[in-house]
C-alpha cells in the first residue's frame, strides 16, 4: 500500500494560561493521500489553526511526529525545515498577508525568489498563475488597490508558485462575503481536480463539506465523519 503524502502520529500541543495548562491537541492522528482534498472542522478554539501550523512546519508540537512522505518534519532543524516548507508546502491564511508595498506580481513571485529560482522563470510562472486565477490585469496593482476576494486569489497564487506537494488553507473564506467565498472555494476544488493538488482546508463552508472528506477536531483528537 502506498504511503500517505502527509501523516501525523500522536501530536500534542499545550499552552499555558496563567496557572492553567490548556491541552489543545491531545494525540492527533491523521493521514492525507496525494491528490486528496480534506476539510478540517471544529468549533472556534478547538485547535484547527494550531494543528495546521504544526502540519505545515510553522510550529512544533510538544510531542508526536509529522511526516511528509517519508521525511519526519518534526525532526528537522529550523533551517532545513524552512527550506522544505518553502519548496514543498503552501499556506493560505484567513487574512491574505500580502506585502502592501509590493505589487500583486511581486507578492506571488516572492516564495520562488526565496527558493533561489531564476527570476525570469518565477515571473513567467507567476503570470501564468495570475492568468489562471483570473487576475492578469491586477499584476501591477498594489494589494490596497484590489478587492478582498482578489487578494485571497493572489494569496492562493503565491502558495502555488513553488509547485507545493500540499496546500494548507486556514479559514480562507473567513474574511470574505458569501459570493467571494464561494468563488474561492470553487477555485480550490478546480485546482484539486485539474492538477491533483492536495489540500487540507479549515472551513465552515457547507458546500465544500458535502464534496470532501471531513475531519472533525474535537476534544483534542481527530474524528472522521
Amino acid at each position: 500500500m502506498k504511503n500517505p503524502l502527509l501523516s501525523a502520529e500522536k501530536v500534542t500541543k499545550n499552552y499555558q494560561s496563567g496557572n492553567t495548562i490548556l491541552e489543545v491537541l491531545k494525540g492527533v492522528d491523521l493521514s492525507l493521500n496525494e491528490g486528496e482534498i480534506a476539510v478540517l472542522l471544529g468549533a472556534s478554539g478547538s485547535g484547527k489553526s494550531t494543528l495546521l501550523n504544526i502540519l505545515a512546519g510553522i510550529d512544533k508540537p510538544d510531542s508526536g511526529k509529522v511526516y511528509l512522505n517519508n521525511d519526519e518534519l518534526t525532526s528537522f532543524m529550523d533551517n532545513r525545515l524552512t527550506k522544505k516548507r518553502n519548496r514543498e508546502l503552501g499556506f493560505v491564511f484567513q487574512f491574505h498577508h500580502l506585502l502592501k508595498d509590493f505589487t500583486v506580481l511581486e507578492n506571488v513571485m516572492l516564495p520562488g525568489l526565496i527558493a533561489g529560482t531564476d527570476i525570469k522563470k518565477v515571473r513567467i510562472k507567476a503570470m501564468e498563475l495570475l492568468e489562471e486565477l483570473g487576475l492578469p490585469d491586477r499584476a501591477s496593482h498594489k494589494p490596497g488597490e484590489i478587492s478582498g476576494g482578489e487578494a485571497q486569489r493572489v494569496a492562493v497564487a503565491r502558495a502555488l508558485i513553488n509547485n507545493p506537494r500540499i496546500v494548507f488553507a486556514d479559514e480562507p473564506t473567513g474574511n470574505l462575503d458569501r459570493a467571494n467565498g464561494e468563488v474561492l472555494l470553487n477555485l480550490l476544488m478546480q485546482l484539486n481536480q485539474r492538477y491533483r493538488l492536495t489540500f487540507l482546508i479549515a472551513t465552515h463552508n457547507e458546500e465544500l463539506l458535502e464534496q470532501s472528506r471531513q475531519l472533525l477536531l474535537k476534544d483534542g483528537i481527530i474524528h472522521e465523519n
